[in-house]
C-alpha cells in the first residue's frame, strides 16, 4: 500500500534548460578530462570549421565535437573508420539534452606510444648535449655542392630541386636516393650519411622528405639517424615533413626548416637579390668614383689659380738664372780644386822618389857596418870587464875559505853527526871526533876535558 502523497514538502521545480545545465555542471566537475580511444564514423566538417563525428566501440557510441581551433591543429584528416585516441571534456548539449565529448586533442590510435618513445628518446639525447646549439655549425653561404638525401620519387626531392634552380643554378646538386619510410630506411639513411660525410664531396648535406603521420615519419626519429647527423663531418640541414611537424632529425641538425622548398631557400643566396645588391653596390662604385673625380677636378682648379696667381714663370726665370750663376761658381771651384789638387800631387810624386828605398840602401848599408863593429866592440869590452871582475872575486873568495885556512896547517873538528866542533866545554871525555886536514881526515878521540891525544 502507498504511502499518501505530502502535499505539504516544498517542490523545486526545474526547468529542461536548469536540469540540462545542471546535469552539464555536475558532468564536468566529477569528469572534467578523460582519455577515450574508439572508431570515428559520421565525420562531418561544416563551412563553420567545427568537426562533428561519432566515437563508438563494439558496444556503444558517444557525439562528439571539436571545434575550429582545436580541429585545424591536427596533422591528419579524419575519416570513417579511422581508430583515434581523444583527450576530450565530458559535457552535455542543452538545447537538445545530449551527453557529448568535447575533443581538444586527437591522434591516430597506435600514435601515443610512439609519442611517448619520441619524448624518452628526445629527453636523453638532449641530455647528452645533441641538441646545443653551441654545436650547430654555420651554413656556407655560396654552397658549390649540396648532397641531398631523400627518396628518388618523392615530391619533397621535386621541390627542392626546383627552389634550388630558381634561387642559385651555379650549385651543383646531388641527389642521394633513400627509403625515407618503412623498416630499411634508417639503415640507409645512416649508410649515406656517412658514405657522404667522409666523402668530402659536398659543403652541406639536406636531409627531407614530404609531410605523413607520425609512424610515416618515425624514420627520422630512430637513434641511430640522430647520432649520424651528429656525427656527419660537414653541416646538415634537416626538413622533414610539414611545419607542424617536428622530428629528432630536427634537434640534432645544424638547421631545421620547415618544409623542403624552404630548406632549399636556406641553403642558396637568391641569384635576382644578389644580382641587384651587384647592380646597387656598382652604381654607389660610380656615383662615388663620379663625387671623387669631381672633388679632385675642384682640387686641381684651386690649385691652378694659385699657381697662377703667384706667378710661376717670374720665378722659374730667377730659379734659372740663379742655377746658371751656381754652375758657373761651381765650375770655377772645381777647377780651381782640380788644379790644386794636381800640384799637390807632383810635390808628392817628388818627395816619395827621393824617400825610394833604392836611394837609401848604401847609406843603410853604411850604417848597419858601422854598427855591427860598435856592437862587436862593446861585446869584447863587456867580456873583458866581466873575466877581470871574475878573476878577483874568485881571489877574494879563497881567501876566506876554509881550504886556505888548512893550507897554513889548521883543522876543522867534526862531532858524531858532522857538526863543527866550536868549544871544547861542549866535548865529553871518549867523545869521538874528526879532523879535516888540507889532505885528508884524522879519527880522534877526547881523553880529557882541554887536552887532546890522537889515536888511529
Amino acid at each position: 500500500m502507498h504511502a499518501p502523497f505530502d502535499d505539504t514538502t516544498p517542490r523545486h521545480v526545474l526547468t529542461p534548460s536548469s536540469l540540462n545545465r545542471l546535469v552539464r555542471d555536475l558532468l564536468g566537475d566529477a569528469l572534467p578530462q578523460v582519455w577515450i580511444e574508439g572508431e570515428l564514423s559520421n565525420v562531418a566538417k561544416p563551412a563553420s570549421g567545427h568537426l562533428y563525428f561519432t566515437l563508438k566501440d563494439s558496444g556503444a557510441q558517444v557525439r562528439c565535437a571539436m571545434f575550429k581551433l582545436k580541429a585545424s591543429a591536427l596533422r591528419f584528416r579524419p575519416v570513417d573508420g579511422m581508430q583515434v585516441l581523444l583527450r576530450a571534456k565530458v559535457g552535455l548539449y542543452e538545447p537538445r539534452g545530449e551527453f557529448q565529448l568535447v575533443a581538444e586533442y586527437m591522434e591516430p590510435a597506435g600514435e601515443g606510444a610512439l609519442q611517448r618513445e619520441f619524448e624518452q628518446l628526445k629527453a636523453r639525447l638532449a641530455a647528452e648535449g645533441l641538441f646545443e646549439p653551441t654545436r650547430k655549425r654555420a651554413l656556407p653561404r655560396y654552397a658549390r655542392r649540396i648532397g641531398v638525401i631523400t627518396s628518388a620519387t618523392g615530391a619533397a626531392v621535386r621541390d627542392v630541386l626546383s627552389v634550388l634552380a630558381r634561387r642559385w643554378p651555379l650549385a651543383d646538386v646531388e641527389i642521394l636516393p633513400v627509403p625515407v619510410q618503412g623498416r630499411e630506411a634508417p639503415p640507409a639513411i645512416v649508410a649515406m650519411l656517412n658514405k657522404a660525410s667522409t666523402s668530402g664531396r659536398y659543403d652541406v648535406l639536406l636531409l627531407t622528405r614530404g609531410g605523413g603521420s607520425l609512424e610515416d615519419l618515425w624514420a627520422f626519429n630512430e637513434e641511430a639517424v640522430a647520432r649520424a647527423i651528429h656525427a656527419s663531418a660537414v653541416p646538415v640541414v634537416s626538413a622533414v615533413g610539414h611545419e607542424i611537424d617536428f622530428s629528432i632529425a630536427d634537434f640534432v641538425a645544424d638547421l631545421r626548416a620547415p618544409t623542403p622548398s624552404a630548406a632549399a631557400e636556406l641553403l642558396v643566396p637568391d641569384a635576382v637579390a644578389i644580382g641587384r645588391h651587384l647592380q646597387q653596390l656598382q652604381q654607389r662604385m660610380l656615383t662615388l668614383q663620379q663625387r671623387q673625380l669631381q672633388a679632385q677636378s675642384q682640387r686641381v682648379d684651386h690649385l691652378l689659380a694659385r699657381l697662377q696667381a703667384q706667378r710661376p714663370q717670374a720665378r722659374l726665370q730667377r730659379d734659372h738664372e740663379r742655377l746658371l750663376h751656381l754652375q758657373r761658381r761651381l765650375t770655377a771651384v772645381l777647377r780651381e780644386q782640380s788644379q790644386l789638387r794636381h800640384t799637390r800631387l807632383e810635390r808628392l810624386h817628388a818627395r816619395l822618389l827621393a824617400q825610394h828605398p833604392r836611394a837609401r840602401l848604401p847609406l843603410l848599408a853604411r850604417r848597419l857596418t858601422e854598427q855591427d863593429q860598435r856592437l862587436r866592440r862593446a861585446i869584447a869590452h863587456i867580456l873583458e870587464r866581466r873575466q877581470t871582475s871574475l878573476r878577483h872575486a874568485g881571489h877574494a873568495l879563497h881567501a876566506v875559505s876554509p881550504l886556505a885556512t888548512l893550507e897554513r896547517g889548521y883543522a876543522i873538528l867534526f862531532d858524531a853527526e858532522g857538526k863543527v866542533v866550536r868549544s871544547a866545554k861542549e866535548m865529553a871525555v871518549d867523545t869521538k871526533l874528526r879532523a879535516r886536514l888540507i889532505d885528508g881526515e884524522l879519527a880522534l878521540r877526547v881523553d880529557t876535558n882541554g887536552s887532546e891525544s890522537a889515536s888511529s
